[in-house]
């Protein structure tokens, strides 16, 4: 199987756009374009053509869909309304690769996405280039005018394809697993590295400000920035390792109904939860499925491919809790966006990552306490791209940093992630919070 390396670039800052000649500002647009739509075909270097089409699960979408609905997103939101030459290369595209948005018309049920034979691997290819070369015209002729409301919508294409890269590799990692010859996506072992003792931060009491603010691109769900009073807390350094997590199933974490939520245990009754998702008992121990193929856990890696009932309970049995997302924030600004991100091309979380073992970017989504909510004032964008983020805030949590998954310039310190209680594909762990005494 061969492996794959990254060469991700960084997206621009909008703010230095208008300080750019029109003609600067075009160029870089169309190479930041270009730059993220070949990051995604180079994920799928290490895949044969039978990878492409499998769905394990409801939430796992295939690599091609992934590939479709990328280019889906630029034909109907960007060159549709904005390219009057635009031509659809084929009409019924539209049904099979709209994902959630109402407004932009009927869809294709999201479960039976991989019983889509038709169009081919090759087909999905040309139907890309097809979108990029539509793109590329109408980039040109933007001729570097910022205020063109295509603009702002070819960013928000760029950050939405970089959420499907993610996206693609932890649909794949799933679609392997269920294999039963538990294929690897990358043949490089992975490192293992030591653990840095756990260290804590002091988050003070008192008013604070969270939320985006300023120039540079930022999703409608990350602002308005607002202010909010934090009581103070204290908040880990580095998340919970393999190790930590380990010695929760062994004190029969998942046998005691005092640690969990009442939804949680309800949960792991009927699934038959007793360890995080890839994680399976050998006589030896614990062995773990990654994109690297299956290995004995690392005790000093983060643990990963927990819900938030999990690490819920994690955090009652370690006489902690989850933070809160405001005091998450405040915490973070006092760190760089430094981390190990996809960009490293390891695809697993790892000790260490972050400069200082801080760890609060990259590795891994980090579960809060937080709903997901809208911040005070929060109103979503007008038609269908209203529907991106402000449609689900019911039912979901907030993540917080990012993962090995995810691309660097995809980081922020405002950036809110959120997924149901039960979600356990994802690349996601824990940070230990506790009450200031």
């Amino acid at each position: 199987m061969a492996s794959t390396t990254l060469l991700t670039e960084t997206l621009h800052d909008r703010s230095r756009d208008s300080a750019l000649p029109a003609s600067t500002a075009a160029h870089q647009l169309s190479e930041q374009y270009r730059a993220v739509r070949s990051v995604t075909e180079r994920l799928c270097i290490p895949l044969v053509t039978e990878d492409y089409i499998v769905s394990s699960m409801p939430d796992v979408s295939p690599t091609k869909w992934h590939l479709a609905h990328t280019s889906w997103f630029f034909e109907t939101f960007v060159l549709i309304p904005h390219l009057a030459s635009y031509e659809p290369i084929d009409a019924k595209y539209a049904f099979l690769f709209n994902s959630y948005y109402v407004q932009a018309g009927e869809r294709h049920c999201r479960a039976q996405r991989g019983l889509v034979t038709r169009p081919t691997v090759e087909q999905v290819y040309a139907y890309r280039a097809w979108i990029d070369d539509a793109m590329q015209r109408l980039m040109h002729l933007l001729a570097g005018d910022t205020a063109h409301p295509a603009w702002n919508l070819i960013e928000i294409g760029l950050h939405h394809e970089q959420q499907h890269q993610e996206l693609l590799l932890t649909d794949i990692k799933h679609v392997f697993f269920t294999n039963p010859m538990r294929p690897a996506y990358r043949a490089e072992p992975l490192p293992a590295t030591p653990s840095t003792p756990q260290g804590w931060q002091t988050v003070t009491e008192g008013l604070h400000e969270i939320g985006h603010s300023g120039e540079g691109f930022h999703f409608d769900n990350e602002g308005p920035r607002h202010r909010t009073y934090l009581v103070g807390c204290r908040i880990a350094h580095r998340l919970v390792t393999n190790r930590e997590y380990a010695e929760f199933i062994a004190d029969n974490g998942y046998a005691r109904p005092e640690l969990w939520l009442s939804a949680g245990w309800a949960k792991l009754q009927t699934l038959g939860w007793q360890a995080p998702l890839y994680w399976e008992r050998q006589n030896d121990g614990w062995n773990e499925f990654t994109l690297a193929g299956t290995h004995p856990i690392d005790d000093h890696a983060p643990v990963t491919h927990i819900s938030h009932y999990e690490a819920d309970a994690f955090a009652r049995w370690a006489g902690a809790r989850l933070p809160t997302e405001p005091e998450w924030e405040v915490a973070s600004r006092e760190h760089s966006l430094a981390g190990r991100y996809v960009d490293a091309a390891l695809f697993h979380p790892s000790a260490n990552a972050s400069v200082g073992g801080q760890q609060f970017f990259g590795d891994v989504w980090q579960w809060t306490q937080s709903a997901y909510l809208g911040y005070p004032g929060y109103q979503p964008a007008a038609g269908a791209l209203g529907e991106y983020n402000g449609k689900f805030m019911s039912d979901q949590w907030i993540l917080r940093g990012a993962s090995c998954a995810t691309p660097a310039s995809h980081g922020r310190h405002t950036y809110r992630n959120f997924f149901p209680s039960d979600t356990r594909w994802q690349f996601t762990g824990i940070r230990l919070t506790g009450d200031l005494r």
